[in-house]
């Protein structure tokens, strides 16, 4: 009963301690006067029982004190001040890094949008869907499981990861009159193949952050065969849409899939920056399916391309940067480009290009260990009076060439033009390209360097090349118009254009011809 008062009470407690301790003391203190002689001289104890009980009340009261003080704290510890809230982790690496709990993003599955994958069935309102319930969650991942998902275009949104399972098929409509038409890119002026607007892609995205493309090597076809016969028979009134296409976005990841059969550019970003595109197949037929580039890099920064296999009807990476006046005017480059460890096949057109469409400048590129095979072309830089801008610090290192017709090439009159309203003065500078360790079998010109008198080649370096030729009868290192430099050995035999150095980097000859041509396109 006294616990129970003294608990819910501070003021009993108080009362109770304040009572034991004036008990205590009445029978622990001499009386003061009118006592008697024996009270002055002998203290006087209560009995053993009630002194015990005297204690043990004044015990009690004093944990109970103790116990209120102690809970009195907390309650003002909790309730005066709350604590202040923690800001938010810029991502969720840095909350798991500060110790913070981060909710997973969600993860759907394409048929609980109501899609269905026999490959006739047209998926595109639960493509939609699913993309607008990860938008509307700030994020998310898409699976999209084993099956043939035929679809119209369709758009991605910021911090989407779409997963392709394996032996998932994501098929693009043949109807063109599904797709979507879209103004021309802002940097090219007009439609690559016709004025006017153009095709979108048959996946989409513009103005995103963090965005994923990946799965165990599932598929993304564009169905691009009735496309290409169109083209060809020019029943087409608009330019085509490139497979995968993403705009104006930043960290970008597309691994571990397969893009196939696109109706024009296979994966083609525009002004994105930090891209890394790795672990990735591209397919087209080598021979009718026009201008399905592989991988075109346009107007972008910090772009990594590794660990790819290409094999398509056009270049098999094409960096670009605009088109002439329009190029020019939009003046975004393509810088800090790094391509490594790819095997490419381009029976039609070369294994890797910069240009011809460069307007906005292309600089900082390297490409190392590249197989090229059965090609047309090894390496090329393609460009024309009315490009202006620049193509400079290009490295190819490590460059292996089988059975292809002309290895390397730097081609200054590639004369397409998006209207006449380009100046033929804005010439490009082209400076400061270095091949070195490039080898190869089965190729009939190795080397073809067309400079001309308004726009020569600078700067040019050759180190460690051996590359087996199939015709000796002819001159197969071509130049013209060329300045710069062979260290040490060199086979064939280089053209009278450059400087020779020892591998100490001695210079043995000077060339006094760098002017001259000797270009032969007869073979």
């Amino acid at each position: 009963m006294l616990e129970t008062a003294a608990a819910s009470s501070p003021r009993a407690a108080a009362a109770a301690v304040s009572a034991g301790a004036a008990a205590a003391a009445a029978v622990s203190s001499p009386r003061r006067g009118g006592g008697s002689a024996a009270a002055h001289h002998h203290r006087r104890w209560a009995p053993a029982p009630y002194r015990a009980c005297l204690v043990a009340l004044w015990l009690v009261g004093f944990a109970l004190v103790f116990l209120w003080q102690s809970t009195s704290v907390g309650r003002v510890r909790l309730y005066t001040r709350p604590p202040m809230p923690k800001r938010a982790p810029a991502s969720a690496a840095a909350a798991a890094s500060m110790g913070q709990w981060v909710a997973s993003p969600p993860v759907y599955d394409l048929r609980e949008f109501g899609a269905v994958g026999d490959g006739r069935t047209v998926n595109t309102a639960a493509f939609e869907a699913a993309v607008a319930a990860i938008a509307e969650r700030g994020g998310g991942r898409l699976n999209v499981p084993h099956g043939r998902w035929l679809t119209a275009p369709f758009n991605l949104t910021s911090r989407m990861t779409l997963f392709l399972a394996a032996g998932a098929e994501i098929l693009g409509i043949q109807d063109e009159r599904y797709w979507p038409l879209m103004s021309p890119l802002p940097s090219y002026g007009y439609g690559r193949e016709h004025k006017g607007p153009r095709y979108g892609s048959l996946i989409h995205g513009q103005d995103l952050k963090d965005v994923t493309i990946t799965g165990n090597n599932g598929t993304i076809n564009g169905q691009g065969q009735s496309w290409w016969v169109k083209f060809r028979r020019k029943q087409l009134n608009h330019t085509r849409g490139p497979l995968v296409q993403l705009m104006r976005s930043s960290n970008i990841i597309i691994s571990n899939i397969t893009l196939r059969d696109s109706p024009f550019w296979t994966l083609h970003t525009f002004d994105c920056k930090n891209v890394t595109i790795s672990e990735t197949t591209i397919l087209a037929p080598i021979a009718g399916a026009p201008n399905t580039d592989g991988i075109d890099p346009d107007s972008c920064e910090n772009v990594v391309i590794k660990n790819c296999y290409i094999s398509v009807g056009d270049d098999g990476i094409a960096i670009k940067s605009g088109w002439d006046q329009y190029g020019i005017a939009y003046g975004r480059p393509s810088a800090n480009i790094i391509i490594q460890n790819v095997v490419i096949r381009s029976m039609v057109s070369a294994g890797v290009s910069i240009g011809s469409e460069m307007s906005g400048g292309v600089s900082n590129v390297l490409v190392e260990n590249v197989h090229i095979w059965d090609s047309r072309r090894g390496v090329r830089i393609k460009t024309a009076p009315g490009r202006g801008a620049y193509v400079s610090n290009i490295a190819y290192r490590n460059i292996s060439l089988e059975h292809v017709r002309v290895g390397i090439v730097i081609k200054t009159d590639y004369n397409e033009h998006p209207d006449e309203g380009f100046d033929p003065k804005a010439v490009p500078i082209i400076e400061n390209i270095s091949y070195t360790s490039i080898h190869g079998q089965g190729v009939r010109v190795p080397v073809r360097i067309q400079g001309s008198a308004e726009i020569p080649v600078k700067n040019v370096t050759f180190h460690d090349m051996s590359v087996g030729i199939v015709d000796r009868k002819h001159h197969v290192f071509q130049c013209s118009f060329v300045q710069g430099q062979v260290i040490g050995y060199v086979f064939p035999v280089p053209c009278k254009n450059l400087d020779m150095y020892n591998e100490r980097r001695e210079l043995v000859k000077q060339s006094t011809f760098q002017n001259i041509s000797d270009i032969d396109y007869s073979f």
